[in-house]
């Protein structure tokens, strides 16, 4: 099989977007890279506009403040990610409980690991996301309850459907929910851990090449751990 991953790029909605739309998305893009990187209350508001090459009232203008702008941060990442796995991977959950056998699952379940590593990984604004998700959950506000409802509960809903079509086993069991969270966490890993993951093999960055080298090894862990469930 060849991993070369899915890509998830964001798409660009820039040509479509007015001007007060793409001074938004900026405060955004703005608010993602510095609450992630030095923390809300560390960030001012004179930082953000500054970031976002704005006025430094449209913040109030578009979000009523600073706290309305980590809401928004929270969504968007909702938004984004629920988005890209729609256009990349469909519905999960509905297409695994149709399927006609669990190598059709697995398969599935090898394409979303595909795109899980083509987007957290390769992706440059991934990166701001991840550092404002690593943020929230070490100091959670309702921005994590924004996102957990959004993304992380949806998600890991989805594959432990496929989990379960491919295996057998219960979707809802404590086992199948630690599985899929296992599977998710390596990928994680190389985006968290990308400095000393660059460093140890040699990388000068993390592109499609290296993204697809993530994408073949995980696909094999994870190709093992569906081969031992056959054997039982």
């Amino acid at each position: 099989m060849n991993y070369s991953y899915v890509g998830m790029g964001v798409p660009d909605r820039s040509a479509r977007m007015t001007s007060a739309e793409r001074t938004r998305e900026a405060l955004i893009r703005a608010g993602l890279r510095l609450f992630g990187g030095q923390g809300f209350d560390a960030t001012s508001t004179r930082a953000l506009a500054a970031e976002a090459g704005a006025n430094i009232g449209s913040i109030a203008y578009h979000f009523g403040g600073k706290e309305g702008l980590r809401t928004a941060c929270a969504q968007y990442i909702v938004d984004t990610v629920s988005e890209l796995a729609d256009r990349t991977l469909g519905d999960l959950a509905s297409e695994a409980a149709g399927v006609a056998s669990p190598e059709e699952a697995r398969a599935m379940l090898i394409q979303a690991l595909q795109a899980m590593v083509g987007f957290t990984i390769a992706r440059p604004e991934a990166g701001d996301m991840v550092q404002f998700l690593l943020r929230e959950l070490s100091h959670p506000t309702g921005a994590l309850d924004t996102i957990h409802a959004g993304v992380f509960d949806p998600m890991h809903r989805r594959l432990c459907a496929l989990w379960s079509a491919a295996t057998g086993e219960p979707a809802d069991s404590e086992r199948t929910k630690i599985t899929v969270f296992t599977i998710i966490g390596q990928v994680i890993y190389f985006r968290i851990a990308q400095m000393p993951v660059m460093r140890r093999l040699g990388w000068t960055s993390i592109g499609p090449r290296e993204a697809a080298s993530v994408a073949e090894v995980t696909a094999g862990n994870l190709a093992a751990m569906l081969d031992s469930r056959k054997k039982r």
